[in-house]
């Protein structure tokens, strides 16, 4: 089976039982303070979860491109990416859990479709606590589905509950698929801390509602979200054992097993060796062999990831979303030098994956320039960098007989040198070098999650009145500047919190302070105006004909929302927005700066 055969599978299966196909978002969320990326596909549909009535109905089906960059160290093992697909099907208040534990289950085991083995399946369900009952419906369900109760797991909150999305908002438990994949029979009872078990499937039941005070209402709306990683499916059903083995990589690791001049080595970690038996020198070859590989698929996994967000505009840069782009990028260059390749090669790994895709995701082909470009780019400013990372280890070493721990962190973080490499580079390091290191990783990561969750607290996913001004006020933003700038402006991007909101767009050059108060004036004037907000669903080609603007008017499905306020300003969006201009109070552009080349940023307040 092929990747595309596998996508169509899944949705010729739910379309059969009455979903409608929504494409997939943008990886960039639109008007989403809540992530840096798309997590899931759950990300752009959380107005709808929330209540508000979808264009394509209640039964969607999607394959969903997701980023997440928690697990960043497991990459490179048989099943974590950074990017990866999520095959995703949901009910927004209508089928619940009968029918979802009962499709997955077809979905999975009917040799119409994927004709999985049952003898290899096992479950888990929410085991219950303080907050709400244990899950007997969904335990029930998958009993009665011929699966042996040793192969349902009770699991506490931490595995099988989703949700909220902030702090309040809907949630619920959730029951998760997993598939054998061990080289022997699969043992009688499942235990979910065993890795040969590898979840393939989740089904997310919401049916609560997390209040201010901490309690868990029942919703009136309850809806099903479910989720089924195509990577890992899709190993498993070509009996592969790693992801890394399957033709969404394989075209990937050769061109770098080449550029490194690894073309002998086999793509699996050979199931590497057993220590007990071999002699020494045979260890030591084949950890080296065991970390090249790992290196390989690191590189695979970042670069591709970094095409995908490149795809859509967005350039490497010190913040957000953009120090994601630049880590990932630079993390593959440096484990590029670990395999001996001392040139700009990230672009001729970039090729194989924009080809792998193009037909699936036309965005990488019509971006390829931009993509290259910007990892050639980065590369060379990357090569600047660690030269001036090793003439400050030296003036260090002149100073101090070994480098700590500490001092080893602080040029990782300025000058992006891993701890192997300071290791490697340095005449002598301090006993405590590892641990020192360590910590101080772990303290600056914990900070970087505090000041993430602080900043994208507040936004559209809890529907707060403020982040609804905002979101009515980045309308009139948008047209103002087109109406001053030019109709060539568009919208790259935006992110609201309780205090500002940010509004990213293309523009060549520096505004003057004429323009930003004539910008001002302009959304003013609207705002005085009390304009009313008006929602209208039609057909996409009728919202372009309409002269509706859309960031990434691909990703909408065939019915979509069109807000306009008055006459003045109409975008295809999801909303929500304000009744009625007059809500917004004052609005006072704070700032207007750079971003990157030809895209420029305005932060403005409502007063």
């Amino acid at each position: 089976m092929t990747a595309q055969e596998l996508r169509k599978k899944y949705f010729d299966f739910f379309t059969a039982k009455g979903h409608k196909i929504i494409p997939s978002a943008p990886l960039i969320p639109e008007n989403d303070p809540t992530v840096l990326f798309t997590t899931a596909g759950m990300h752009p549909l959380i107005p709808f979860l929330l209540g508000e009535r979808h264009p394509a109905g209640k039964k969607l089906v999607s394959v969903q491109k997701c980023i997440r960059t928690a697990d960043i160290e497991e990459v490179g093992d048989d099943t974590h990416l950074t990017f990866f697909e999520m095959l995703g099907n949901w009910s927004l208040g209508d089928y619940f859990k009968k029918e979802a534990i009962e499709w997955s289950f077809e979905f999975l085991t009917s040799k119409k479709w994927l004709g999985l083995e049952k003898e290899k399946l096992a479950v888990s369900v929410f085991a219950g606590d303080k907050d709400a009952p244990f899950d007997e419906e969904a335990y029930g369900l998958w009993k009665n589905l011929v699966i042996s109760e040793k192969r349902i797991a009770k699991l506490p909150k931490k595995n099988n509950w989703w949700g909220p999305a902030g702090e309040t908002g809907p949630c619920g438990p959730d029951s998760e698929m997993f598939y054998w994949i061990g080289q022997t029979e699969a043992p009688e009872i499942f235990d979910p801390e065993d890795s040969q078990w590898v979840e393939i499937w989740n089904d997310v039941f919401m049916q609560y509602n997390k209040t201010k005070e901490g309690k868990y209402e029942v919703l009136k709306q309850q809806n099903v979200d479910t989720g089924m990683g195509l990577e890992r499916t899709f190993a498993i059903l070509n009996n592969e054992p790693s992801v890394y083995e399957t033709e969404l990589f394989k075209g990937i690791v050769l061109v770098i097993r080449k550029l490194a001049s690894l073309e002998d080595y086999e793509s699996s970690f050979d199931r590497l060796y057993n220590a007990g038996s071999i002699v020494n020198q045979e260890v030591d070859n084949l950890k080296e062999r065991a970390e090249k590989m790992l290196s390989i698929r690191i590189i695979a996994d970042h670069i591709k990831a970094a095409v995908f967000i490149l795809a859509e505009g967005l350039e490497p840069s010190n913040t957000e979303r953009g120090y994601v782009l630049r880590r990932l990028i630079r993390r593959a260059v440096r484990y590029g030098k670990f395999l001996g390749i001392n040139r700009s090669f990230t672009f001729q790994v970039a090729q194989p994956i924009i080809g792998i895709y193009q037909d699936v995701y036309p965005e990488l082909l019509k971006n390829k320039d931009f993509i290259e470009e910007q990892l050639i780019r980065e590369e060379e400013k990357f090569s600047k960098t660690l030269e001036q990372g090793l003439k400050e280890l030296r003036v260090l070493e002149n100073q101090l007989a070994s480098i700590t721990g500490r001092q080893g962190f602080d040029l990782y973080q300025s000058y992006g040198f891993p701890k192997e490499m300071i290791r490697e580079e340095a005449r002598k390091v301090s006993e405590n070098f590892d641990q020192e290191f360590d910590e101080a990783l772990k303290k600056h990561q914990e900070l970087s999650r505090t000041a993430s969750a602080g900043m994208f607290k507040a936004g559209l996913a809890d529907h707060s009145e403020i982040a609804i001004k905002y979101h009515t006020a980045t309308h009139l933003l948008q047209q103002a500047l087109r109406d001053v700038l030019g109709r060539e402006v568009g919208q790259k991007g935006s992110n609201i919190n309780a205090e500002r909101l940010r509004f990213d767009f293309s523009y060549g050059q520096k505004m003057t302070a004429e323009q930003i108060k004539k910008v001002e004036d302009i959304v003013n004037e609207k705002i005085n105006e009390a304009l009313p907000a008006m929602l209208k669903e039609m057909s996409l080609a009728e919202a372009k004909a309409s002269g509706a603007i859309g960031l990434f008017a691909e990703k909408y499905g065939d019915r979509v929302k069109v807000y306009s306020i008055g006459d003045y300003s109409k975008e295809i969006c999801g909303g929500p927005h304000v009744q009625n201009t007059k809500e917004l109070g004052h609005f006072k552009i704070i700032k207007e700066e750079a971003v990157s080349q030809g895209v420029r940023r305005i932060k403005a307040v409502l007063e």
